[in-house]
């Protein structure tokens, strides 16, 4: 990590003060080093910011700085319970409205990417929408038998890779001067988050993986209604194009074209809301990057669609059973349960009281029940858990840390479609409906077929691990001469570990 690095973070801390960034965060409930190094950096804030309090060119600022922070502002714009209305309407522009990169370079990248398939896309428009790590064009494929098929074209924007890698390093750079400086952030593990974000990065920037994970989810909602993905147009992918079929949608956050379309905002916003637990808990695979700029309504069946599958979010069944458990906890005011499913799973030490975490989780979830959406302060939720989860010790999870950025991106869209939603009544049914599958006969099934394939799979190994076995016994008596019963009491204690370990099966399956 080099000086540079340093550099380009001390730069970014300065430029985001400057424009005010730092004023949103209520200094009051944090830690006396903290507010005393908030108070330092908004000395730097401009006259304006101090004077009105309104933070100015913050969007600009962020594209500024790069692609990274361009993907922080896009979070906050679906928050304005936490930044204000109008920082909110700001940041939005974020989304899908950045500045184009040069439109003649486009024939150039397309024919270095794709060779001399580039010559099927004809009639190329302008950017339909650009974004900060690439930009939509809409184009014409030219089919075998002649007919024009109207298609979406995804190009990187040059350079991109380069930028993203050196914010990333400044990232880095952060994050182990927060772990080593502030204590209190250590068990957030900010490394691990940033190693997170840069995987997640790698993964974006190369479009066909992309291509592979628009595919995957395609398969996992076939059978669904109401939630649609464009086609791929496999044979005109690279690593920075990627062609889908053109989608005719409304965009999900104009308002006004939803209601003259005659379409129902308030189904809109619960299947929104119910198709990601859906993904998320159904499926482990969702997308991660539901902001309103990737989604759009479908005004034929006045169902979903969703674009951009650049981020995609992936958790084991342990997780997901833990969230179903958790989410359908809140909903029926089990916080017993809720906290010994945080116990089971190992989130929190088992040296705490699950009594006493049971008691903190009350005091969050009571206030929340039987609320309107609009009536809940995301912020004030959020600051409660953190205060909870430090007060017993619990390490921050990097694998769901996709999963609860996109529940904020997905609740915050969700609200402002119908601000009205109750967000426990909409998520009971697919929660509810999932977990009586799971502990059914079905599910009950699916388990033991699990363990059999795991044990079948282990049985399988043992043949070759008695060769590797008696070959290093071989050469251990060949060369220290000792007596063979060395052998007779490693086969008796092999024999019995085996014994043991089938009884364990045998239990776990008939338990």
């Amino acid at each position: 990590m080099g000086l540079s690095a340093y550099l380009r973070l001390f730069r970014a801390g300065f430029v985001l003060a400057r424009e005010g960034a730092f004023s949103l965060i209520e200094a009051k409930d944090l830690p006396l080093p903290a507010r005393l190094g908030l108070s330092t950096l908004r000395l730097v804030e401009r006259g304006a910011v101090r004077k009105t309090g309104r933070v100015e060119r913050l969007t600009r600022a962020l594209n500024r700085l790069g692609p990274t922070y361009v993907k922080f502002g896009q979070t906050l714009a679906t928050r304005p319970d936490i930044v204000g209305i109008e920082i909110a309407e700001d940041l939005s522009a974020l989304q899908d409205r950045m500045t184009p990169f040069d439109p003649a370079t486009v024939p150039g990248l397309l024919k270095a990417a794709l060779g001399p398939k580039a010559a099927q896309l004809q009639d190329l428009s302008p950017p339909i929408a650009a974004a900060s790590i690439a930009q939509v064009h809409k184009a014409w494929l030219k089919q075998d038998d002649g007919e024009m098929q109207p298609v979406a074209v995804k190009i990187l924007r040059p350079g991109v890779r380069d930028r993203f890698r050196r914010d990333l390093e400044s990232y880095y750079a952060g994050a182990r001067l927060a772990e080593r400086f502030v204590p209190a952030l250590r068990r957030l593990k900010p490394v691990s988050v940033v190693e997170i974000l840069d995987r997640s990065a790698r993964l974006e920037l190369d479009l066909r993986f992309e291509a592979a994970a628009i595919s995957e989810f395609a398969e996992n909602i076939a059978a669904d209604d109401g939630f649609a993905v464009p086609q791929l147009e496999w044979d005109l992918v690279a690593p920075n194009v990627l062609t889908t079929s053109w989608i005719e949608g409304i965009p999900i956050r104009d308002l006004d074209a939803l209601d003259a379309a005659g379409i129902d905002r308030k189904l809109l916003a619960a299947h929104l809301m119910q198709s990601f637990l859906r993904h998320a808990i159904r499926d482990g695979f969702f997308h991660a990057d539901m902001h309103p700029g990737n989604l759009f309504a479908d005004p034929k069946t006045h169902g979903v669609i969703a674009v951009d599958f650049g981020i995609m979010g992936r958790i084991s069944p342990r997780e997901r059973r833990f969230l179903a458990d958790i989410i359908y906890g809140f909903i029926t005011r089990d916080y017993e349960m809720i906290a010994q499913r945080h116990f089971d799973i190992g989130y929190v030490p088992r040296n705490q009281s699950v009594g006493d975490f049971t008691l903190a989780l009350r005091s969050i979830g009571e206030p929340l029940q039987g609320r309107l959406s609009r009536e809940i302060s995301m912020a004030r939720v959020l600051g409660q858990l953190f205060a909870v989860t430090d007060m017993f010790q619990m390490q921050a999870r990097p694998e769901l840390i996709l999963l609860q950025k996109t529940m904020v991106l997905v609740e915050g869209v969700s609200r402002a479609l119908d601000p009205d939603l109750d967000i426990w009544k909409i998520s009971e049914p697919v929660v509810s409906d999932w977990l009586k599958r799971q502990i059914g006969p079905a599910g009950r099934l699916a388990e033991i077929k699990t363990h059999v394939d795991t044990a079948t799979q282990t049985l399988g190994m043992i043949p070759g691990l008695v060769v590797r076995a008696n070959a290093a016994l071989d050469d251990y008596e060949a060369h220290k001469a000792k007596p063979p019963r060395l052998m007779n009491t490693l086969i008796a204690i092999t024999c019995v570990l085996l014994s043991l370990a089938s009884l364990a099966f045998l239990i776990r399956i008939m338990g």
